[in-house]
């Protein structure tokens, strides 16, 4: 069995797989954005806090909506008072000051409400209960050696394109930029490793309407090449840099958004399983996301331990019981040990409860609203405890439990 788009392409030596991404101004992002900075703010109150948070964007309009929950039922009001301030302060960060979508315009509406109680019954420790998931389903994690942060190579380098083109905007180096933008990426596989890319897509924003496709492409391609490895791209790449033309009206005022619909953006662009729930706006308690951390976290660390040069784990979850129901491994093949003496070896090097997994990577902080742009995998671990199941610290646990 495999759990990837087949075996067919794992076990095919010569193909090619094409990833895209989105910046952080895309509509969709901008929802992302919005509901994971709500998520830090209640956080940042009380560690505990309870969030499920979706955002609809549209011309002129925001809508925030779900459940919060505090201990401080005085703070929790003051809290959802500032929920104007903090969608205002997303959009002005992204950077939209058009007409019909500006930060200081922009009209916003508060939907949140108090978490319900019979989810919370079913979630919190009680006396002897521990602490259960808070929704059922199944969450995948995926690592693999071809590249150095041990991500499938076209959403990194996909991702890789946003971010600088993000940053040159940002700056005032380009100003022409806007910043609603997507990038695709098909790499071409020899011998089951990436090198070379065949196409590259671009779509980006600009606020210049004089500016015609060539142009775009005259601004964009030296921050291109410079983000993808030199040896990649040759005569043979074909270039695809805002092919319909004009891109001036963008983000929600050119089409809406919404919180969680850009799923595999968020993990590894296709080249692995998605268990379907999405991430932002979700506390902790949430196994959609905290637990998909989590079988990152243990993939990279199978695969940065030597054991498999690609690992995808499957982990799942009922609402209201505090283990997973099960574990699986996938090395396809590439594994130095059997895959079911990983699996043993992952049930004994952590605790995949709900509150094992908040507890080992520290999720109980306010390190949200920047996994919303540019992939929540494959980003560096911070001092401050961001990106924590990025961490390779298990190696040895694993190697021990692996005996």
């Amino acid at each position: 069995m495999s759990l990837i788009i087949g075996a067919e392409i794992l076990s095919r030596e010569s193909y090619i797989f094409t990833s895209e991404s989105v910046s952080e101004g895309h509509p969709d992002k901008v929802c992302d954005r919005i509901s994971d900075a709500v998520l830090d703010a209640f956080i940042s109150l009380e560690p505990e806090a309870r969030v499920a948070c979706e955002t609809f964007a549209t011309t002129n309009r925001v809508v925030v909506g779900g459940e919060v929950g505090l201990s401080d039922k005085n703070l929790l009001s003051k809290q959802m008072g500032r929920i104007d301030e903090i969608v205002r302060a997303c959009i002005k960060d992204i950077g939209y000051e058009q007409k019909k979508f500006h930060h200081e315009t922009v009209e916003i509406t508060n939907l949140l409400h108090e978490q319900s109680a019979h989810i919370a019954q079913g979630v919190n420790a009680d006396g002897d209960k521990e602490e259960g998931a808070g929704d059922q389903g199944i969450m995948f994690g995926y690592a693999t050696d071809e590249t150095s942060d041990l991500m499938p190579a076209p959403i990194q380098y996909s991702h890789a394109i946003l971010m600088r083109l993000a940053e040159v905007r940002k700056s005032g180096v380009e100003p022409s930029l806007g910043p609603d933008a997507k990038s695709q990426l098909s790499v071409r596989y020899e011998r089951g490793v990436p090198v070379g890319i065949t196409s590259i897509v671009l779509s980006t924003q600009h606020l210049d309407a004089s500016l015609s496709s060539d142009d775009v492409h005259d601004i964009v391609k030296p921050y291109i090449l410079e983000t993808l490895p030199s040896d990649w791209i040759d005569s043979s790449t074909s270039w695809h840099v805002n092919p319909t033309g004009k891109f001036v009206i963008g983000g929600p005022d050119g089409d809406a958004g919404l919180t969680g619909r850009k799923i595999i953006v968020d993990t590894y662009g296709g080249a692995a399983p998605h268990g379907g729930g999405a991430f932002s706006g979700k506390d902790p308690t949430k196994v959609d996301r905290s637990a998909a951390y989590a079988a990152r976290y243990l993939a990279k660390n199978v695969v940065a331990a030597g054991l498999a040069k690609k690992c995808a784990i499957q982990l799942s979850y009922a609402i209201g019981i505090s283990h997973p129901l099960s574990i699986y491994v996938d090395t396809f093949g590439t594994g130095t040990v059997p895959d079911k003496k990983i699996e043993n070896a992952i049930a004994g090097s952590m605790d995949l409860s709900p509150r094992g997994i908040r507890t080992h990577l520290e999720l109980n902080k306010a390190i949200y609203q920047r996994t919303a742009a540019y992939g929540h995998f494959g980003r560096p671990p911070e001092k401050d405890g961001g990106f924590s199941w990025e961490r390779t610290d298990l190696i040895s646990e694993l190697s021990r439990n692996l005996k």
